[in-house]
C-alpha cells in the first residue's frame, strides 16, 4: 500500500510499515486543498489532528482503505461517509489512556493539596501554611462520566485511595471491580469529585452547563482532560464563584483552536478565560493529558497493531 503521513509522530510507524512492505510518503506541510489533489493516490493515511477530514476530501479519496488517527477522538473525521465508503477507521485510545488517567489524578491531588497556590507563594517568599491547608482524597466519591478507555483507566488509578468511584455511561452493564454504574441522577447525587471521559459528540458538547452543575447535591472538585467543548465555560466560572465547583482541572478548552493564536490579546480573550488564568483553584494544561514519552510510543504501535489485524 501507499501510505501517506500527514503528521509527524512516533519514527516506528514509518518503519513497521516499511518492514510490512507499504510505501510511507511524509508531508507535513502541505494545505488541505494540495493533500486532496493527490489523497487519489494513497490506500490509506496517518494523521494526528492537523485538519478536518469530511466527505469532500474522503470523496476525492478513491483507493483509500484505511484512516490512522493518532489519538484517541474521531471527531474530526466524517465517520458516516467513511463507513459508506468502507474506508477502515482505525484510532488508538488504548494508547494514551494510562497517560490520561495518572493526569487527572495529578491535577486532582495538585488541586486538592493546593500545590500550585503554595509553590507559587514560596517563589515570592509567602510562607502561608493555614491558607494552603488541603483537603484528602479519602472519603471522597469520585463520580466519571464516560467508563470507555480513559474513564477506565483513571478508575484504576484510584485503587490505591479509599474512595468510592460510581461511573455513567450510554452503555449499559460495563461496571467492574474499580468502579460502580449509576443513573446520571444518582451520580449527581453522591459525587463530591467529577472527572470527565468523554468523547465529543453532539451529545456531550456543552454538556457541563448550569442545569447540569446545579443538580449535583455536593460542592465538588471538577475535572476534564475530555474535550473541551462538552464544557460551558462562562458556567463553570459560575460555578467556581459560587463555591459549588470547588476547584477545576482542565487539559482541554472551549477555546481551543479557534483562539489559540490571539490567546493572550486582550481584545481576543473571553471573560470566562480571563477568570480561569487568575484563579487560584484552578490548574490549565495545553491539552497534554495523554502526551506522554510512551504514549507517542504506544499510541503509534497500537495503530499499527490494529492495522496488521485488518491488512496482514
Amino acid at each position: 500500500m501507499n501510505i501517506l503521513h500527514l503528521d509527524e509522530n512516533h519514527p516506528l510507524l514509518l518503519e513497521q510499515f516499511a518492514a510490512l512492505g507499504h510505501t510511507n510518503h511524509e508531508d507535513y506541510t502541505s494545505s488541505k486543498a494540495e493533500i486532496a489533489a493527490k489523497i487519489k493516490n494513497y490506500d490509506g493515511f496517518i494523521i494526528r489532528s492537523r485538519f478536518k477530514i469530511d466527505a469532500d476530501f474522503l470523496a476525492k479519496a478513491t483507493n483509500l482503505k484505511f484512516i490512522g488517527r493518532v489519538g484517541a477522538g474521531l471527531e474530526n473525521i466524517d465517520g458516516e461517509f467513511a463507513a459508506a465508503k468502507g474506508i477502515k477507521l482505525i484510532a488508538a485510545p488504548e494508547g494514551n489512556r494510562n497517560a490520561v488517567g495518572e493526569h487527572a489524578l495529578g491535577m486532582l491531588l495538585s488541586l486538592m493539596n493546593k500545590l500550585n497556590k503554595g509553590d507559587q507563594e514560596v517563589r515570592d517568599g509567602k510562607w502561608l501554611r493555614e491558607a494552603n491547608r488541603g483537603v484528602e482524597l479519602d472519603g471522597q466519591t469520585v463520580g466519571i462520566i464516560g467508563y470507555g478507555n480513559m474513564g477506565k483507566a483513571f478508575a484504576k488509578k484510584l485503587r490505591g485511595f479509599e474512595v468510592e468511584v460510581l461511573f455513567y455511561d450510554l452503555k449499559e452493564n460495563i461496571g467492574d471491580e474499580n468502579a460502580t454504574q449509576v443513573s446520571l441522577a444518582e451520580l449527581q447525587k453522591r459525587a463530591t469529585v467529577l472527572s470527565l471521559h468523554t468523547p465529543q459528540t453532539p451529545l456531550t458538547m456543552n454538556m457541563i452547563n448550569k442545569e447540569f452543575i446545579e443538580a449535583f447535591q455536593h460542592q465538588f472538585w471538577f475535572i476534564n482532560t475530555a474535550r473541551g467543548k462538552s464544557v460551558v465555560t462562562q458556567d463553570l466560572v459560575a460555578a467556581l464563584q459560587s463555591g459549588k465547583i470547588l476547584g477545576a482541572g482542565l487539559d482541554v478548552l472551549e477555546y481551543e483552536k479557534s483562539s489559540f493564536e490571539n490567546l493572550f490579546q486582550d481584545d481576543q480573550m473571553p471573560a470566562a478565560f480571563q477568570y480561569l488564568i487568575q484563579a487560584q483553584n484552578v490548574l490549565l494544561s495545553p491539552h497534554v493529558a495523554g502526551w506522554t514519552v510512551e504514549s507517542k510510543e504506544k499510541l503509534a504501535q497500537t495503530i499499527v497493531d490494529k492495522f496488521k489485524v485488518h491488512f496482514h
